[in-house]
């Protein structure tokens, strides 16, 4: 008899096929808008999953905090990836620049990570958050450009702001 008809409660294996059913091509894309490399992403979300199996603990998580490790990992995977040394060119001492600009890579990753973030709000948050912070648009601008009143544009950044951070959270960013 196995573990599942004794306790009625899946086995690992079991566990680790829903988890790749569940969050396999989500992870993909995500690593994918990450680093536009098909093959490196395949390689990331098997290695993610690969410690999901190694940590049978997180299996026991809710789906938010679930998803959430699944997406840090795969985050961190990127990052050790994109700072190994096969992505750093090698170049003559005569060549160094003389004021070495600081490392990007957390800079980049993080917009992206909005920007997917983003993506899940509905069109009218995401575009008064775009007015709002990327644009540096007033509310009452923003009224007049999208034809609602002052507190419907309070509101939608209110309520927009709110749902963002949801979903950086369940991409596990934390707020402070």
């Amino acid at each position: 008899m196995d573990q599942q008809a004794r306790t009625g409660t899946p086995t690992r294996e079991e566990a680790m096929r829903a988890l790749h059913r569940d969050y396999a091509v989500q992870l993909t894309r995500f690593v994918q808008r990450l680093t536009s490399e098909g093959t490196v992403a395949q390689d990331v979300v098997a290695e993610t999953l690969l410690r999901a199996w190694e940590h049978p603990d997180v299996l026991q998580r809710t789906e938010p905090a679930l998803r959430g490790w699944l997406f840090t990992v795969a985050r961190n995977l990127v990052i050790d990836d994109w700072r190994s040394a096969r992505h750093r060119r090698e170049i003559g001492t005569d060549q160094l620049p003389e004021h070495p600009g600081p490392d990007q890579t957390d800079r980049i990753l993080d917009a992206w990570l909005v920007e997917d973030a983003l993506l899940t709000l509905t069109p009218e948050h995401r575009e008064v958050i775009r007015l709002a912070y990327f644009d540096g648009k007033d509310t009452r601008s923003i009224g007049a450009a999208l034809g609602v009143p002052d507190g419907t544009v309070k509101s939608r950044l209110h309520y927009g702001l709110r749902a963002l951070r949801l979903a950086l959270e369940e991409r596990g960013v934390s707020s402070r």
